[in-house]
Parts: structure tokens; sequence; C-alpha cells
């Protein structure tokens, strides 16, 4: 049997692989518990969205997570509640370097996020000289590779972000987009059905512009169809389960069993 290296924050390879066009496979976790997040870890997963947008968590629920996480070959993305420059700048103080910004709808947006990840002068990220991101200060030279060593992918969730997608995707420091299905569904007056075809239009155009510019791209697909669709379009960064699905799925299949009538 062979053992998975455990992640490495720096250097980052998380965002080697999505920049060196790996096919990378994750799942969602919702749950914010430490306990949920660290078993997922050991299955195994290439990546792990631990999500602060429709989830509850915060800066002190996620922290324990990511120390959860730590001999995981899984690498932890997380994604904030908005594109908010400080609660960015909390979640990288708290160590992560991975985050997917959600409703980026233009080359602004996406600009902002970058920005919000980088010290100056590529960016506006606040100092603070011992914090969990560079391990209490006990790396010497954080400030000179943390920001080559952050990965931004830009939430692709509109269709004012379809429109603009090959500004967004041209933005420096932008790694990869991500197509949020639910809420483009949403968007396009198909709420409840992203396999509309005109949605299913639209997630096509997103993946194929980023193609195009040499940037990945990626999707959350819980239904196994789905993702395996998306994958052989050339989607690379694919979340094919999530936490509470797998637990309500294994929940229903066993309750069905037991308590037929």
């Amino acid at each position: 049997m062979t053992v998975a290296t455990p992640y490495q924050p720096l250097p980052n390879t998380f965002r080697r692989a999505v920049c060196g066009g790996k096919t990378l496979i994750g799942c969602w976790a919702s749950l914010a518990s430490p306990i949920a997040t660290e078993l997922l870890g050991i299955i195994g997963f290439d990546w792990l969205l631990l999500d602060a947008e429709h989830a509850p968590n915060d800066v002190l629920t996620l922290i324990p997570q990511l120390m959860a996480l730590k001999d995981s070959p899984s690498a932890p993305v997380v994604r904030p509640p908005a594109n908010d420059s400080v609660f960015i700048k909390r979640l990288l103080d708290a160590g992560f370097s991975n985050f997917l910004v959600p409703f980026v709808d233009s080359a602004e947006d996406a600009a902002r996020a970058v920005s919000a990840t980088r010290y100056p002068p590529q960016g506006i990220r606040g100092v603070s000289v011992s914090q969990r991101g560079n391990r209490y200060a006990s790396v010497p030279n954080y400030f000179d590779i943390a920001n080559d060593n952050v990965c931004v992918i830009a939430q692709i969730e509109s269709r004012k972000a379809v429109e603009a997608i090959d500004e967004i995707v041209a933005v420096d420091g932008v790694d990869a987009v991500f197509v949020g299905p639910s809420d483009l569904a949403a968007a396009h007056g198909h709420i409840g059905n992203p396999n509309h075809p005109e949605v299913q239009e639209a997630i096509v155009r997103v993946f194929d512009r980023a193609q195009a510019a040499g940037k990945a791209s990626g999707i959350l697909a819980p239904v196994q169809a789905d993702a395996e669709r998306y994958l052989s379009m050339g989607c690379r960064v694919v979340a094919v389960c999530a936490d509470m699905g797998l637990l309500k799925g294994a929940a229903q299949t066993v309750q069905k069993h037991f308590m037929q009538t």
C-alpha cells in the first residue's frame, strides 16, 4: 500500500498542480467539524473545500479543520463568505493558502481578490509579523515567498461573469475559474436545473475560454455522470461529492433497508 505524502502549504503544491494542468478530484466539506474533515482527509482526495459561504464556518471553526488535515494528502481550499479583503486576510493569517472566491463577476472583482491575497506592492494584504500562516514567525523568508504561494480560483456564478470570462481569466494571479452550477442555473432562470441546455452552454463556454487562456477550470458535480462528463470536457478541478450528501445518502440507504413498510 502506497502512503500518500501530506500536503505542504509551502511551497504550494496545490497551486503548482492547478497551474500544471493536473486533474484534481475534490470533496466539499460543509459540516464544520474537524472530525468529519479529518476523516475526509484520511480518504485521500486531492483537495477539500472548506466552505465559509454556505456553511456555518468562521475562522475559529476553520483552524481546527486545518489542524485536522495536517497529515493529510488533501490540500485545504477555503471559500470565504464574500470577496472581502478583511476576511481573506484573516484566513491567510489562519494558515490558508488556497482560495475559492465566490461571485467574481468581472476582471475588477478578480483583481480585487488577487490583491487581497498579496502583500504590497503586489497587493493590499496587511502585515502581521507573527501568525499561524507563517508558523508564528518561524518561517524566516515568509514575506519573500508568500505572494507566490497563494492560489486564487475565481467562482463563476452569473450571466455577467460568463460574459466577462475572457477578461477574468486574463487577470494575473487568477489560477483557475470554477463554475457554481446552482447559482449559474438560477441566474439563467432555471433554478434547480443546472443541466438545462442554456446553463450547460454557459458552462461549456467557461471551460473553453479558460482552456484557451491556459487556465484550469473547475466545477462542483456531486452526481457521478455529471462529473465524468465535465472531466471529459477538459475540466480539471472537480468536486465529485460533498460531506452532507454522502452522510445523507448513506443514512437514507440504511434507513430504507431496515425500515421498509
